[in-house]
């Protein structure tokens, strides 16, 4: 699907991250996909991210759009005829938006699901739930600016965290026909990533213990980016 370049605000994007078990990750991705590991981990996780004056380029601010998003996604390897890739598989994803759930897997890549959003950010703590409107998936985080990782994380330092997430600006989603994945490539214009001291996270999908067994998958940090110019462009689909 070949969408004009898109462009537009991040004026908000959180990264909850969960480190778990390789094969449990494994058992949820679609060839040709391999979980992409960290100090012997999968990482997975859910994309809060706060979208403002997305328009095609050319077009004046005025008539682009804001939105509230989410994404559960893991980060992934693949190999092809071009070689060994990175990015992420997301096989959900959920907007406060209906130009998004309209429009998305129809006039630019991804399927967004309908779902409510009640949001609260301060600058220094921010507390987003999201609600879907089928009433299968729900994320409620409570979160407050920090200096540093949690103790405990597989990341050693926020520098060694951003390093892990920045290659994975591809990302494929599934879609309802579950034959394809939709592609589309964010280009942040700069990449700068904080610590979140998270005091509450949870989420219906990752802890369904019949695809993610207990034990199995743990939180482990969380990060944002705010206020960073950015571009989607379409990229091929992939057949599964």
């Amino acid at each position: 699907m070949k969408i004009p370049n898109i462009h537009g605000v991040i004026r908000r994007r959180l990264l909850v991250n969960f480190r778990l078990d390789p094969a449990v990750a494994k058992a949820q991705l679609p060839a040709p996909f391999q979980p992409k590991l960290h100090a012997g981990y999968a990482v997975a996780g859910i994309c809060l991210i706060r979208l403002e004056n997305i328009r095609p380029k050319r077009l004046p601010e005025f008539l682009g759009f804001s939105s509230e998003n989410a994404a559960h996604r893991f980060a992934v390897t693949w190999c092809d005829a071009e070689g060994e890739h990175e990015g992420v598989y997301i096989p959900r994803r959920d907007s406060g938006s209906v130009i998004n759930h309209l429009a998305g897997g129809r006039l630019f890549p991804g399927e967004h699901h309908r779902a409510q959003f009640v949001v609260d950010d301060t600058g220094e703590q921010v507390s987003i739930e999201m609600t879907s409107s089928d009433g299968s998936t729900s994320v409620r985080v409570h979160a407050a600016a920090a200096t540093e990782l949690p103790e405990g994380s597989i990341f050693q330092s926020l520098a060694e965290a951003s390093a892990f997430f920045e290659p994975g600006s591809l990302g494929y989603s599934a879609t309802a026909g579950g034959e394809k994945l939709d592609g589309i490539v964010l280009h942040t214009h700069r990449w700068e990533v904080q610590p979140l001291h998270v005091d509450a996270v949870e989420s219906s999908y990752f802890s369904d213990e019949a695809l993610f067994p207990h034990g199995s998958i743990s939180f482990d940090h969380a990060l944002i980016m705010r206020n960073i110019a950015h571009e989607w462009y379409s990229a091929a689909e992939m057949y599964v």
